[in-house]
């Protein structure tokens, strides 16, 4: 396992899993084409690309480079690294067929090809067990703050994700992971004294 400082936006959850196993670092998924409509997680993107900078890994395939180039024309470019996959006819181990242009994705790449392409992109990756040496923020913080399991939560998470500008439709995993990119532990509990009165 290997640590990535900069947040890194793959297509989909499959590739997401797959880049999950190699790196420790926070993952976001475009969800395909959903980017180009989801202004709110656009916003997200810009964000995280100011806060942490950002790694964009698509497929090699058309609709990725149409992903990739609609990513580099939206967020300032002096934030984002762009890691290539090659090209590589086959078909992923959970599909009946191969994709439109017979190439694999993200999710068909092998760790030692994914861990050349970030660092061919120029992503500074060490062995490490963690992203960094302090205490991330946790799913248990998450219910003893009452922003989740807890009745009233869903509207605690809104207010809070309101006032962070952080896209509406986030789950309790997916806000957990957006708050570990933009914050630590202690500013997160400072933060809550002022925002959840």
């Amino acid at each position: 396992m290997i640590k990535v400082s900069e947040v890194v936006i793959v297509e989909g959850r499959y590739d997401k899993n797959t880049l999950s196993q190699v790196i420790d670092g926070t993952i976001i998924e475009t969800e395909g084409f959903g980017i180009f409509s989801d202004k709110e997680k656009l916003k997200l993107f810009r964000r995280l690309a100011e806060t942490r900078g950002l790694v964009v890994l698509t497929d090699s395939d058309g609709a990725g480079f149409v992903i990739r180039n609609f990513l580099k024309s939206s967020i300032d470019p002096k934030y984002i690294k762009h890691a290539y996959i090659p090209d590589i006819s086959g078909k992923e181990k959970r599909k009946n067929s191969p994709s439109k242009e017979g190439k694999l994705g993200v999710e068909g790449m092998s760790r030692e090809i994914l861990l050349s392409a970030l660092q061919k992109a120029g992503v500074s990756v060490s062995e490490a067990d963690c992203i960094s040496n302090t205490e991330p923020i946790t799913k248990t913080d998450l219910f003893e703050t009452g922003l989740s399991g807890k009745k009233g939560s869903y509207d605690k998470r809104q207010e809070l994700l309101r006032r962070l500008s952080l896209p509406s439709r986030l789950s309790p995993n997916a806000m957990l992971e957006v708050l570990n990119a933009l914050m630590t532990r202690d500013e997160f509990f400072e933060l809550l004294k002022f925002e959840l009165v």
